[in-house]
């Protein structure tokens, strides 16, 4: 699986996200920016991320992914 491919996935689940994934194939990472979190505790915001991948996971398609979740706000925060 492509990088792109995953950030298609998470884009197409969060349409609001701004994603970016870095990986090598099989192991990925997405550093994952949505309106959609706020309020929402880490593990929440970790499965709203998950849920757009987790056909790909189930099927071994996506063998692992690291996910990092940010509010537009913490973004700016952080810059």
């Amino acid at each position: 699986m492509e990088t792109e491919a995953v950030a298609h996935l998470i884009r197409t689940g969060l349409p609001d996200a701004e994603v970016e994934v870095t990986g090598d194939g099989s192991h990925f990472e997405a550093v994952v920016v949505s309106s959609a979190f706020a309020g929402l505790t880490p593990i929440k915001k970790q499965r709203l991320v998950m849920d757009t991948v987790r056909a790909q996971i189930a099927s071994g398609e996506l063998h692992a992914l690291s996910i990092k979740t940010l509010t537009p706000e913490q973004q700016s925060a952080s810059a």
